[in-house]
């Protein structure tokens, strides 16, 4: 009875200290064991051969490297041949603006010589009404001033004649100075001397009278021809507000800034000359003018094959070819030591919605062995 409730005794130090470095032994084991399992795994996954992904799970990204055989690019469509149409330019006068009275629909097919649009030509014919009653009444000017220059030339041809009669009568006169009298003989001198100078003044004031009549005439003349000319800008003006199609094409309007606003021009707005409202366009021969990143450039070689997208249609696409790249780059949006290029994709086939400006995306189709050589590069 006394021995079952007395305390337990004591466990000697030496038996605690072995037990504790049991549990430690046993912890390093577990440990070693652990990590040597790990090594094994890591050893195996790493040398276990790793599949190709499927060409469908490798995403195209517009403008970069989107898989090691396509590279996806954007640009915009434009045609081959184009010809800008520009507000007529008006010779004489300066017009600030040209109001429009008659245009083609945007999308219309025209012919060579077709008319495309129509500008008002009231003020041209206006000019030239002015100026060509203008020109007649100057003309009539210039007619009397040549007949009163004729008069005064007969006139003044009439008094030299009578003073070169009168020098001959003079001089007549002092050969018989030796019979006249002292005194008739100095007055025949006079007569004589007289005679001369009349004709010499005569002579000369003859040549600037011509002179002057001829300059005041041609003042005339240059009046008349200037208004004659002026006459002829604005026939030709009026000419030129009608505007016809240089080839054969599709009508297309450009956005302009009128009257404030940006838009394209319709009947009755003001244009000013020079100004390029629209454009006839090819569309049998279409291109894409797209930008590439430096990263996209190497591999790509002229004459690759693609094939072209239209954002607005989805299911139209064309083939498209790399015609050229431009060899200048320049800075790019986000980094100076990145550059893009510019690069030119013809097109091949033909369709009506296949028009100028249309966002279209271009995926180049790279053979195995050009994107080895890009990358090596």
């Amino acid at each position: 009875m006394n021995s079952e409730l007395a305390p337990p005794k004591a466990e000697p130090e030496t038996v605690r200290e072995g037990a504790r470095r049991d549990r430690l032994r046993s912890f390093w084991l577990l440990g070693s064991i652990a990590v040597v399992i790990l090594i094994a795994a890591a050893t195996f996954v790493i040398r276990r051969p790793q599949a190709a992904p499927s060409d469908s799970a490798k995403p195209v990204l517009a403008g970069t490297r989107a898989s090691a055989l396509q590279v996806r690019l954007t640009g915009k469509t434009q045609a081959v041949t184009s010809r800008a149409i520009l507000a007529p330019v008006l010779s004489g006068q300066q017009f600030s603006t040209l109001t429009v009275i008659r245009l083609v629909p945007t999308g219309s097919r025209v012919k060579k010589g077709d008319v495309l649009a129509e500008f008002d030509r009231q003020t041209q014919l206006r000019d030239f009404i002015d100026k060509q009653a203008q020109a007649e009444d100057q003309n009539g000017k210039v007619l009397q001033a040549q007949a009163a220059e004729v008069a005064a030339k007969a006139k003044d041809q009439t008094e030299l004649e009578l003073a070169e009669t009168a020098l001959n009568k003079a001089e007549l006169e002092m050969k018989k100075v030796e019979l006249l009298s002292r005194i008739d003989a100095e007055k025949a001198q006079e007569t004589l001397d007289e005679a001369k100078a009349t004709l010499a003044q005569l002579k000369t004031t003859f040549a600037l009278k011509r002179k002057a009549a001829a300059a005041a005439i041609r003042v005339l003349e240059i009046q008349r021809d200037r208004t004659r000319e002026t006459m002829t800008h604005a026939q030709t003006n009026a000419a030129l507000m009608e505007v016809h199609s240089p080839i054969d094409g599709v009508v297309v309007y450009n956005t302009i800034w009128k009257e404030g606003t940006m838009g394209e021009v319709q009947e009755g707005d003001q244009v000013r000359p020079g100004v390029p409202f629209m454009q006839v366009v090819d569309p049998t021969e279409m291109e894409v003018h797209v930008q590439i990143n430096q990263e996209d450039l190497a591999g790509l070689q002229v004459g690759e094959q693609a094939r072209v997208h239209l954002d607005a249609y989805p299911d139209l696409g064309f083939k498209g070819k790399l015609v050229s790249i431009d060899p200048m780059g320049k800075r790019g949006d986000f980094s100076a030591r990145v550059r893009n290029f510019s690069a030119t994709f013809s097109i091949e086939g033909n369709d009506p919605r296949l028009m100028p400006d249309l966002s279209a995306a271009v995926d180049v189709e790279r053979t195995a062995s050009a994107h080895s050589q890009g990358g090596a590069e």
